[in-house]
């Protein structure tokens, strides 16, 4: 490693006063996206701004119509929300599916959205639900807020401090791991919600995460894995590489969309 100052705010005022005068300064939340990266030399920040302890940025709250989540809760402890198991176990079963256990022990939502690693398992989640990221400035819709590997409609003094997510009383995660990492070679998350049907897809993308509306078209007849049979995505924006093909990641896709679908009508 190298030389860098650490700093540990206990509210968001605090954090974003920090990141003000130190642009070059990088927010840390659970470490397992920016630490790396540090280690290989690849980010080399002259400060972190170390966010868990700041107050109020944890915790799972179940309302009426929507599930919120704060930005510094970890994987482990949405995965195991009895709350969120009752209303809406799909989205419960998403972080149950991350990595491995230190991971999930110390990853967070925030972090994990706000990276928006094209492989990450959240992102599918927060596109197939319509989520909203709320900001220390304001509230964006994750049709918005996703906007390309790696990138987001964040600015550079806006944290995230909790996800809104509507609802949805069928819905359903699958995902094919990658065998080492634990992430999404394809991931695809479905839901419906009132008239309204989403499917996302994470891991193969050539531009991160997706909405796959060719499906969400045929699923408006009915909402069942047989009305995906003989629907198939282009491969013309597919992700490529040693781990899989265009073709392959297609492939996937449908396999993943009808397993996603069996779980949400089943739910």
């Amino acid at each position: 490693m190298y030389a860098f100052e650490i700093h540990r705010p206990t509210t968001v005022r605090q954090a974003v006063n920090l990141l003000a005068k130190n642009p070059e300064a990088k927010l840390l939340a659970g470490g397992h996206s920016l630490v790396p990266v540090m280690k290989m030399r690849l980010a080399s920040p002259s400060a972190l701004i170390d966010l868990s302890k700041v107050e109020g940025l944890a915790g799972v709250e179940v309302g009426s119509r929507s599930v919120t989540i704060g930005a510094m809760t970890r994987h482990r402890d949405v995965a195991r929300s009895p709350e969120l198991h009752q209303v809406m176990p799909a989205l419960a079963s998403v972080p149950d599916s991350i990595g491995d256990p230190h991971v999930r022990n110390r990853g967070t939502i925030g972090g994990s959205i706000a990276n928006n690693d094209p492989n990450a398992d959240y992102p599918a989640a927060c596109l197939g639900l319509g989520a909203t990221i709320i900001t220390n400035k304001r509230k964006i819709p994750a049709d918005e807020y996703f906007q390309g590997m790696f990138d987001t409609a964040l600015e550079p003094d806006e944290i995230i401090t909790k996800v809104s997510f509507p609802i949805a009383k069928k819905a359903g995660y699958e995902k094919f791991k990658h065998p080492a990492s634990g992430f999404a070679l394809v991931g695809v998350f479905v839901s419906k919600r009132s008239s309204e049907i989403r499917v996302a897809v994470t891991g193969a993308g050539a531009n991160g995460v997706f909405r796959a509306t060719v499906f969400e078209e045929a699923l408006k007849k009915r909402f069942h894995p047989k009305s995906l049979d003989g629907v198939t995505l282009s491969t013309d924006e597919m992700n490529s590489d040693i781990h899989a093909g265009k073709d392959y990641r297609a492939h996937l896709v449908g396999v993943m969309a009808r397993r996603a679908l069996a779980k949400a009508v089943a739910g």
